[in-house]
C-alpha cells in the first residue's frame, strides 16, 4: 500500500512539473523581444521550480549578443547573462541537444558564470540552446544540493524547454532585426536620420524649457569621394564604419551620434555650449589624424569638416533651424578649406 501511495505521489509530482514546464513554454512563445524573453524565462524557472541560480551563457561570436546589447539595458540580463568565447564554451559544453548534469568538480565551469554569480557547491544543469541549428549558448541552472541535478536523472523536460527556447530565439531574432533596422543605419549601426530628428526635437524642447544649452554638430568627411573612386565602394563603406565607431568611442554616453546621409554625421550634445563642443571636435580630429584607417595595404588619415550651432542663437528658432544652421556652417568651413561637399 505504501509503495502504491509513493508511486501515486511521484506521478502527481511529475504531472505538476510537466504542467509548470508547459506554462513556461506558453509564456515565452508569444514574446518578441530579447529582454522580455530572457527575463520571463529566468524568472519563471526560479519561481516555479525554486532553483536558486538560473542564467544564460552566450557564445560571443554571431549576431545575437550584439543585438541584445543594442536593444537596451536590463538589470536581470546584466546579473544573469554571461558572454563567453567560443573555444572556452565548447571545451565545457558539448555540441549536443542533451542537457549536461554535473555534481562534481564544479569549479571547472566557473567561466560560464556571470561576473557577480558565485557557483554553488551542489550540482548544475547545462542545456544547450541553438539558433537556426547553430549552437549559441546554454540555459543553466544550479542548486546547492548534489542530488538536484544528479547525472543519470531524466532530462527530457529540460531538453524540451531548451528546444522551445531555441525556437523562440529564431522568432525573436527576426523581429529584433526588423526593430533594430527601423531605428539604426544598416551600415554603421548608428541611429538613422529619422530617429535623430525625433531626438533632436525632444532635446531642443528640453533645452528651451530648462534654459540649458544643446549644441548640434554637423559633420562631413573630406575627400570621401576620392576614397570611393580610388579604392572602391567597399573601402568607402569600411571608412564610414570606422568613422562611426570613432565618433561613438569619443563622445559621452549622454551624447547622440547619428548617420545623417552618405558621409554626413550628426552629434547632439545636451547640456553643452559651443566651446565644449569645439573642444570635443578638436579631440576627435586629433584622434582621426593620429590613428590612420588601414585597408587593403593603405593607411588613410581621415579628416572631417564640421559646423555647429547652439540653442539660444537668434537663427536657431526651432529644432530644424538648429540643424540647418549647423549645416550652413559646415558648408562654410568646407568652402574656406577648399573642400567640395
Amino acid at each position: 500500500m505504501n509503495d502504491i501511495s509513493a508511486l501515486l505521489d511521484l506521478v502527481r509530482r511529475n504531472e505538476e512539473i510537466t504542467r509548470q514546464f508547459h506554462e513556461i513554454e506558453i509564456r515565452i512563445l508569444s514574446i518578441l523581444n530579447f529582454t522580455d524573453l530572457f527575463e520571463v524565462l529566468l524568472t519563471e524557472i526560479i519561481e516555479k521550480f525554486q532553483v536558486p541560480h538560473v542564467w544564460i551563457s552566450l557564445i560571443d561570436s554571431g549576431e545575437m549578443p550584439h543585438l541584445i546589447h543594442a536593444m537596451g539595458d536590463s538589470d536581470v540580463l546584466k546579473a544573469r547573462m554571461n558572454i563567453i568565447d567560443r573555444r572556452t564554451f565548447r571545451s565545457l559544453v558539448p555540441e549536443t541537444a542533451a542537457p549536461l548534469l554535473i555534481n562534481r568538480h564544479l569549479h571547472r565551469y566557473a567561466a560560464l558564470l556571470p561576473q557577480d554569480l558565485h557557483l554553488p557547491t551542489g550540482s548544475i544543469a547545462l542545456a544547450p540552446i541553438s539558433l537556426d541549428g547553430t549552437l549559441i549558448g546554454s540555459l543553466n541552472q544550479a542548486d546547492g544540493t548534489a542530488t538536484r541535478f544528479c547525472p543519470g536523472i531524466d532530462t527530457s523536460l529540460l531538453e524540451r524547454l531548451a528546444l522551445k527556447v531555441s525556437l523562440c530565439l529564431a522568432n525573436v531574432t527576426a523581429h529584433e532585426k526588423l526593430t533594430y533596422l527601423a531605428y539604426h543605419d544598416s551600415l554603421t549601426g548608428l541611429l538613422n536620420r529619422r530617429v535623430m530628428e525625433s531626438i533632436l526635437q525632444r532635446e531642443y524642447n528640453r533645452a528651451v524649457r530648462y534654459h540649458s544649452q544643446l549644441t548640434l554638430v554637423f559633420i562631413d568627411l573630406n575627400k570621401f569621394k576620392a576614397v570611393n573612386d580610388s579604392l572602391g565602394h567597399h573601402a568607402g563603406d569600411e571608412l564610414l564604419r570606422y568613422t562611426a565607431a570613432s565618433l561613438t568611442k569619443l563622445v559621452r554616453t549622454s551624447d547622440v551620434v547619428a548617420r545623417f546621409a552618405g558621409d554626413e554625421f550628426v552629434i547632439l550634445l545636451p547640456e553643452t555650449g559651443p566651446e565644449m563642443a569645439k573642444t570635443l571636435m578638436t579631440r576627435i580630429q586629433g584622434f582621426l589624424r593620429e590613428t590612420p584607417f588601414a585597408i587593403a595595404g593603405h593607411r588613410l588619415h581621415v579628416s572631417l569638416s564640421y559646423g555647429l550651432a547652439t540653442t539660444g542663437e537668434p537663427e536657431a528658432r526651432d529644432a530644424q533651424c538648429l540643424l540647418r544652421l549647423a549645416d550652413k556652417r559646415l558648408y562654410q568651413m568646407k568652402a574656406t578649406a577648399g573642400e567640395r561637399r
